[in-house]
């Protein structure tokens, strides 16, 4: 088993695969193994950005700082965050009238470069003899190109969307990241997010805490 480390693109990471499902409270130190059951994962990096309250979402960043709570149990897992953008931005409509509509544009800013910086000098500095990338994001093409061919290490992908289960959303493939590295896999299973949940009411340092209501 390869010393390997994982680096999760989160927020490509919940829409793709946990959104509108009982599995957003989902344990990754439960999952990976299922998932990559022939790697020993001695690192896990996690990428987001601190969510911005919305009208209709008022209580999403009281949701996901229970949710980094909970990541923050697991003893081999760090977060890392970028920021996030919020704007409002004329779009051109399909079909008039109006031409356009203003509507808010949100923007999830960071996470791919700190995920590259954080592939290419984990592995220049040989932590790792194998790493995952957990994203479905092109942009991380040339980071994991550089890892695979400069840096001679092993380097794979998990295009993180459910192949299976209901309300499961059309399966995007991401050639370009697919070619790039040694190896790839193309989505992840219902039971296997099923099986890899936090229990509902956990305790910290700080005390007891419990997943968000709704996340059922």
């Amino acid at each position: 088993m390869k010393k390997t480390y994982v680096y999760i693109d989160g927020f490509n990471f919940y829409y793709s695969a946990v959104k509108d499902t009982p599995f957003r409270w989902l344990d990754f130190s439960k999952l990976l193994p299922r998932v990559f059951p022939k790697n020993q994962t001695c690192r896990i990096k996690y990428f987001t950005a601190d969510v911005t309250p919305f009208p209709w979402s008022e209580k999403a960043p009281e949701r996901q700082q229970a949710y980094l709570r909970a990541l923050r149990t697991i003893p081999n897992l760090e977060i890392i965050k970028g920021h996030f953008r919020t704007r409002q931005k004329p779009m051109k409509v399909v079909s008039p009238p109006p031409p356009y509509l203003k509507v808010f544009c949100t923007e999830e800013k960071g996470s791919d470069v700190n995920i590259a910086s954080h592939l290419l000098l984990d592995g220049m500095q040989n932590a790792y003899e194998c790493a995952i990338v957990v994203s479905g994001d092109s942009d991380l093409l040339t980071p994991i190109k550089m890892v695979k061919t400069e840096l001679l290490k092993t380097v794979g992908v998990l295009n993180p969307q459910r192949i299976s289960g209901p309300n499961r959303r059309q399966l995007r493939k991401s050639a370009g990241l697919q070619g790039a590295a040694n190896f790839h896999k193309h989505g992840i299973r219902w039971k296997q997010l099923e099986d890899s949940l936090f229990p509902e009411q956990m305790t910290d340092k700080k005390g007891m805490f419990v997943m968000p209501s709704g996340w059922k």
